[in-house]
């Protein structure tokens, strides 16, 4: 391998590439969802945003110093470009995603589910008040921070949802009868 730093750079390129493809394809689902939204909520601004905002910065000026004053054609920034889009457009569109309550799912941290792949929830509320769920058939568990000025807001539409059998939380292994589940919310 006559360059192992460029390769290595295209190989970063291509993993940033489909963390941006990833990112994309979250907030256009999520602006087609914006209109049956019903109770959701911005994602507060990490602490080390500024981090992000600095690492773009640094990678924006390797890029023009690439193309500018060394020449290099486009093609052999790939590796930059695609960091730089992440750290410095990607993420910034990630954190437009709100999070909550819609008509068909809930958006939870990391995903959006669906209602009807909802398969049991629970609430914590270590550090953060939290809603936590598993779902789908590979039982996956997923959290979505809840701000305690919607908790109670939460727990209705969670209520309803159960009540118009749109959720349907399966019961535990042990049923003795007279469960409501309902309740579980």
């Amino acid at each position: 391998m006559a360059n192992p730093l460029g390769a290595l750079l295209v190989l970063f390129g291509a993993g940033f590439l489909a963390a941006n493809l990833l990112l994309l394809n979250d907030y256009l689902a999520f602006r087609r969802r914006r209109p049956g939204a019903l109770l959701t909520w911005a994602v507060p601004r990490p602490a080390a945003s500024g981090w992000s905002t600095g690492i773009a910065l640094g990678l924006g000026l390797v890029i023009l110093y690439k193309l500018l004053v060394l020449g290099w054609p486009p093609g052999q920034v790939f590796g930059e470009a695609m960091m730089f889009a992440y750290y410095g457009v990607m993420l910034r569109i990630g954190a437009r995603v709100e999070r909550g309550f819609y008509r068909d799912g809930l958006w939870l941290n990391r995903r959006f589910v669906k209602y009807r792949d909802i398969t049991g929830l629970t609430w914590r509320e270590d550090p953060k008040l939290a809603l936590v769920i598993v779902a789908g058939r590979q039982q996956r568990a997923g959290r979505l921070n809840v701000p305690p000025a919607h908790y109670g807001e939460a727990r209705r539409l969670l209520r309803d949802r159960i009540q118009s059998h749109q959720l349907h939380v399966q019961r535990s292994p042990i049923d003795l009868g007279g469960h409501d589940e309902r309740e579980d919310v």
